[in-house]
């Protein structure tokens, strides 16, 4: 059996490995001059309520490390993919809420229980552009997510000067300890409607993949590289 099925079969093996990788990452965080930015307009968001967190893929694996998990619960949406479940044992080691959602059948049960955690004052946080892509690109969950919970959107994005791209679909950033880094929490300065057409559908994915590619450069700036999205 592959390394990915015993991953996607093995909720022990997840929290093994993503207890190696949650080292690592921590190691980094400790190890890196971090400078941020928007740190205190979410915390008077987290203040009146919760919120909805969006990055790009390629840019998720510090978020787990970055929120300020004082401020307020985050409970993060996963796949059963070998990454959706590293990523979703990752963020319980550091105390977040992860939520498995399913890709095969109805999320019907999740959705449900999302949304009470919604009422109880936990944040969600997602990536941008799913679990599989395309790449940078924003995908219809975001908007229904954005629709149905009515919450406030905030993009996340971190860069280091020292990294490594992986060969994956998204080119996902894995920082190396040292030297600068960049974190950036940013609000969205909108309200996505509770109905769309098709048109306005794509106007809002516009706007949205404007704000994280925005948001993302920005954190490239204040690590001081120009390592795209």
């Amino acid at each position: 059996m592959s390394l990915r099925k015993r991953i996607e079969q093995s909720q022990t093996l997840a929290a093994v490995i993503a207890a190696v990788a949650g080292w690592y990452l921590g190691w980094c965080k400790k190890r890196t001059d971090w400078t941020s930015e928007g740190l205190e307009e979410l915390h008077d968001a987290l203040s009146e309520g919760p919120v909805l967190l969006v990055m790009w893929h390629s840019r998720c694996l510090m978020a787990a490390e970055h929120w300020p998990i004082p401020d307020g619960p985050l409970s993060s949406l996963y796949n059963s993919s070998p990454v959706g479940r590293l990523a979703g044992a990752l963020h319980r080691r550091v105390g977040l809420q992860p939520m498995q959602m399913s890709t095969k059948r109805s999320n019907r049960s999740a959705s449900l229980k999302v949304l009470r955690r919604v009422k109880e004052g936990v944040s969600i946080g997602m990536t941008g552009d799913g679990p599989t892509g395309p790449a940078l690109q924003v995908q219809p969950a975001v908007l229904e997510w954005a629709r149905v919970t009515g919450l406030p959107i905030f993009a996340y994005a971190f860069s280091t000067a020292r990294q490594k791209r992986m060969s994956s679909w998204d080119k996902m950033l894995v920082p190396k300890s040292g030297g600068r880094g960049a974190f950036v929490f940013r609000r969205f300065e909108g309200a996505v409607p509770r109905k769309m057409s098709p048109e306005e559908t794509q106007y809002w994915q516009d706007r949205l993949k404007t704000f994280f590619d925005e948001t993302t450069h920005d954190a490239d700036r204040l690590a001081g590289t120009s390592a795209g999205p």
